[in-house]
């Protein structure tokens, strides 16, 4: 009977095989090397006859009736496929395109599975996991036209075999590894159109002068590559040319003036360079030129007369250059000019008059210059004008009244110019406005009450100007509000009760006007204001006391005004940096947080208030009365929480003995597996896991601090399991994969900078992880509680090469490497002595192991605020990934600020950093509890942490850099380490490079 059974299951898969043609098992042979795990290809049924109805194949009708369909082409983009290039698709004798674009596609690409995809024309390998060297076998295939192997990680230099493609059109190698110079050799590819080499490695040099010779070149991408020298005047030979980019290097010298002789360019890039000298005329001569960027460059002299001639120029961005004279009269021509961006140069003169009524103009940046007269009248005559930015120049006049009824206008940014009169009513309620910036001008007038029209406004700043009026109470209806600040004028009246109502705000700052009435009380809804500052002022009243119940201010100051009565006690509940209610009329004893020399400076000038911050005032026999009263009140209190108490302690007593004898009954069943010599076992664990022990929790379960009979502390983690939680298969996968990562990471790792896993125990659903005990919690605790004090610069900076040696061990010393995958702030643990160590290996992931499918994405990486930017259209994290997260605990440590805050409104902390230094300067964004006498230090960090969060990821340097870099800040504090008897390798390599023998 089993013979039968076997011989019937043979000749059910013989008879299922026959039924499938010889292509389709090509296909069946190509999916079993490759991992499915989200069943993209479930459809590739080896009981249909052809696979030509199945995911992802495409086919050409049968030569004659008898013969079976041809595949011509698979598209297997974006299906989570893992593992290795599957060969046997290229036995497929018709294929002609192919793409596995988007997937997991690992190892390295071989010339042996290559070389018999004869037919193939199309294939697209981008954003995989290849590694290694450029297959030399693909300049072999004689029909290929089409070749993308971009967003990879192949390395090495590009191979000599690439100069004998023979039809190859379009090739493109953006963003992986390759190094060695760019390769003059690939002038050699006569028939190609675009040549995109963008966001490598490449070792520094010049553009090869060859590639002129590509005369079918429509598209050459060369942004970041490392050039260096001149850009060659013979590319400007390259008349079929649209897309010429070379931003993002290091190249000198002048825009070589053959370039106004790309008769079909439409795009040219060469921002962010070295380029000097003139701007060359001539522009003027290209009918296709949409687009050109030379930003961010040391160009000099004036703007060419006919700069803005070309007939199709949409965008022009000059800014961050050198460059001085007038602005061209022609500008007002340029019909088509939708974006010009020339801030920060040395522009002077004025506007043409006539400036907007001719473009469909969209977003204009002029700041920073030394521009003059008027804003012209006709800047949004076609109501397309989205941003008006002209900071800091010498504007004068007043504003066009077509700004009242440009409705498509969202940043506005005028500060610092000589602009006067009123400001058009309608410009007050524009529906689309988040930034209205008028600061330090010579406006006048009042605020509009149509400004409960601008639904969107966020940021409403017009400092010091000559505003006058009262404040209307229609901006309560400003839901979206985050910052008002209107210090320096000449407002007058009350506060309208209104702006209780905005729960978005932040900032109020209203200091040095002629506001008069009371406090605003009913300000719950503030629950994010971080500043409020109403000095100068003639306000009077007492104090609200629900200002002490809003939870994130930490900068008040009602200095100056006529306020009376007593300083609530609920003030104490405030995390105060700045706190000052001096030279007011308050009265009676200061709150006893308050009664110290600290807060000095933060009473003066105010007569009523009795005692010298040491003491208390004097009792009268009135007080002394109700202080009886009240002390009889506090007696009673006082005995009946002591009985509640005892209730509760004998309570819990009878629950603590209950649950110890549950557990007890239990502990045999617990399995515990070690990772070093333990002094202790799984009971005394047991034992220790009472909620008086709690000491943080999170989304994967509690932590516990447990002391042990030897006097060793050790943290417990407790998962959550799924009777904990009542949770899906879902939830217990992601603990269960939260459980293996920790442990097959931590399990092996042996660092001083790492936390050390002492064992894990397990019983049913119930998972715990023992660690090290590190007393001084998380850095992010410490750095943004209260205690954020005890962090000086010379601590800081400790943590921080501590953590970096951390993570460039798992990046550089693991084998294979280890990405962490959530490096945060919360996620690095102090020790007694501030040393830290890389904790929480709940998502990491070995390298080799990174997007195995969908299971490794069933935990989200990374964190809110530490996300590299790149995670957003590739849903990977890397080493990269890591360094960028890295980047953001550099920029918290230099700042003391959180990662995200609503402080900066759409920002996050990087681009906060970016944009305040930029505008205001470095020392506007440092910690103003670090000592300035370590300031130098403290901005090398800082430009550290830049350098790891920057957008591209092959511009961030590697975590072994890193740690050099930071060591190289100070390296007297660097002291030689020994491990295991030897020396730092960082140590060898700083003294390598200052040319020390050691």
């Amino acid at each position: 009977m089993r013979l039968v059974l076997v011989f019937s299951l043979f000749f059910h898969i013989f008879n299922t095989s026959l039924s499938l043609n010889q292509e389709g098992l090509y296909l069946l042979e190509a999916k079993r090397g490759l991992d499915d795990a989200g069943n993209a290809l479930a459809d590739w049924n080896p009981r249909d006859a052809t696979p030509c109805n199945w995911t992802g194949v495409f086919c050409s009708p049968p030569l004659t009736p008898s013969s079976d369909p041809i595949v011509t082409s698979v598209n297997l983009s974006a299906n989570n496929l893992v593992g290795p290039f599957p060969a046997a698709l290229c036995r497929l004798p018709s294929l002609a395109s192919l793409s596995l674009s988007n997937n997991y596609i690992n190892s390295s690409l071989l010339d042996s599975s290559l070389r018999p995809c004869s037919s193939l024309s199309h294939l697209n390998l981008s954003l995989n996991n290849l590694v290694g060297p450029l297959p030399a076998a693909l300049a072999s295939l004689p029909a290929l036209l089409y070749l993308d192997l971009s967003s990879n990680n192949f390395s090495g230099p590009i191979p000599p075999s690439f100069a004998d493609f023979p039809r190859l059109e379009r090739l493109s190698l953006v963003n992986n590894l390759l190094n060695s110079a760019i390769p003059s050799f690939l002038s050699n590819v006569s028939t190609l159109r675009e040549l995109n080499l963008s966001y490598n490695p490449f070792t520094p040099g010049p553009i090869p002068a060859e590639l002129a010779q590509l005369h079918s070149l429509e598209q050459l991408w060369l942004a970041s590559c490392n050039l260096i020298g001149e850009i060659p005047p013979e590319l400007g030979r390259l008349a079929n040319l649209t897309n010429f980019d070379l931003s993002t290097n290091s190249l000198s010298g002048p825009i070589p003036p053959s370039l106004t002789q790309l008769s079909s360019v439409v795009q040219i890039e060469l921002y962010h360079n070295s380029l000097s000298g003139r701007i060359p005329s001539g522009f003027s001569k290209l009918a296709n030129l949409r687009q050109i960027d030379a930003s961010m460059n040391q160009l000099e002299g004036p703007l060419p007369e006919d700069i803005f001639d070309a007939p199709l120029l949409e965008s022009v961005h000059f800014f961050d250059n050198h460059l001085t004279g007038s602005i061209p009269a022609r500008l007002s021509r340029a019909s088509n000019l939708v974006d010009l961006k020339l801030f920060r140069n040395r522009l002077d003169g004025s506007l043409p008059a006539d400036f907007g009524k001719s473009s469909r103009l969209v977003s204009l940046d002029l700041s920073d210059n030394l521009l003059s007269g008027e804003i012209p009248a006709g800047i949004c005559d076609h109501g397309v004008l989205e941003e008006l930015l002209l900071i800091d120049n010498f504007f004068g006049g007043s504003l066009p009244e077509g700004l009242g009824r440009c409705r498509t206008l969202t940043r506005v940014r005028l500060t610092n110019n000589r602009l006067s009169g009123e400001v058009p009513a309608g410009m007050w309620g524009l529906p689309h406005i988040w930034l209205l910036e008028l600061k330090n001008n010579s406006f006048s007038g009042g605020i509009s009450p149509v400004i409960s029209n601008a639904a969107n406004l966020s940021n409403l700043v017009i400092s010091d100007n000559q505003f006058s009026g009262g404040i209307p109470s229609e901006m309560g209806a400003l839901c979206k509000l985050y910052e008002f600040s209107a210090s320096n004028n000449r407002l007058t009246g009350p506060l309208p009760s209104s702006l209780g109502n905005l729960a978005e705000l932040g900032q109020l700052n209203l200091r040095n006007n002629s506001l008069s009435g009371e406090l605003l009380r009913g300000i719950e809804s503030w629950k994010k204001l971080s500043e409020l500052n109403l000095a100068y002022n003639d306000l009077a009243g007492g104090i609200p006391q629900e200002l002490g119940d809003l939870p994130v201010l930490n900068y008040l100051d009602l200095s100056n005004n006529m306020l009376t009565g007593e300083i609530p006690v609920q003030l104490q509940n405030l995390k105060l940096n700045q706190f000052n209610v001096s030279n007011n009329q308050l009265s009676g004893s200061l709150p006893p947080l308050f009664a110290n020399q600290v807060y000095r400076n933060s009473f003066l000038g105010n007569p009523g208030l009795c005692g010298d911050l040491s003491g208390l005032c004097p009792a009268s026999e009135g007080s002394r009365a109700r202080h009886g009263f009240v002390w009889l009140l506090w007696a009673i209190f006082i005995l009946a929480a002591l009985v509640l108490v005892v209730g509760v302690a004998w309570f819990y007593w009878r629950y603590r003995n209950y649950r110890r004898s549950k557990l007890g009954m239990d502990k045999s069943k617990w399995t515990l597996t070690s990772f070093h010599k333990l002094g202790f076992s799984e009971y005394e664990i047991l034992d220790c896991l009472d909620e008086d022990n709690v000491i943080g929790s999170g989304a994967s379960g509690k932590v516990y601090k447990a002391v042990l009979s030897n006097g060793e502390a050790v943290a417990v983690k407790k998962l959550w399991g799924a009777s904990n939680r009542d949770a899906d298969n879902v939830e217990n996968q992601i603990v269960d994969d939260h459980f293996e990562a920790e442990v097959a990471t931590l399990g092996k790792i042996r660092h001083k900078n790492i936390v050390k896993l002492w064992c894990c125990c397990t019983h049913k659903d119930c998972k715990l992880l023992v660690y090290e005990y590190m007393p001084k919690g998380s850095l992010g605790d410490m750095l943004h509680s209260s205690k954020g004090g005890l962090l000086d610069w010379p601590t800081r900076y400790k943590i921080v090469v501590d953590a970096a040696e951390g993570l460039s061990y798992l990046h550089h010393d693991c084998v294979p490497p280890i990405v962490h995958r959530d490096v945060k702030s919360n996620n690095i643990l102090l020790d007694g002595e501030f040393g830290a160590r890389v904790a929480d290996f709940g998502v990491a992931k070995a390298v080799e192991a990174i997007g195995k499918g969908p299971k490794s994405m069933s935990v989200i990486a990374g964190s809110c605020g530490y996300i590299a930017p790149e995670y957003a259209y590739t849903l990977r994290v890397n080493e990269k990934s890591d360094i960028y997260s890295f980047g953001v605990v550099i920029l918290e440590l230099v700042t003391g600020r959180l990662p995200v805050d609503p402080e900066f409104g759409e920002k996050d902390l990087v681009k906060w950093v970016c944009g305040t230094v930029d505008q205001k300067g470095v020392e506007h964004v440092i910690d103003p509890k670090l000592d300035v006498c370590f300031m130098e230090e403290i901005q090398k960090v800082l430009k550290i942490g830049l350098l790891c969060t920057s957008s591209l990821p092959i511009n961030r340097p590697s975590m072994r850099r890193v740690v050099k870099m930071l060591l190289e800040v100070s390296p007297d504090k660097a002291k030689p380490e020994k491990r295991d008897g030897k020396l730092s390798p960082y140590y060898y390599e700083i003294a390598s490079d200052q040319g020390s023998i050691v």
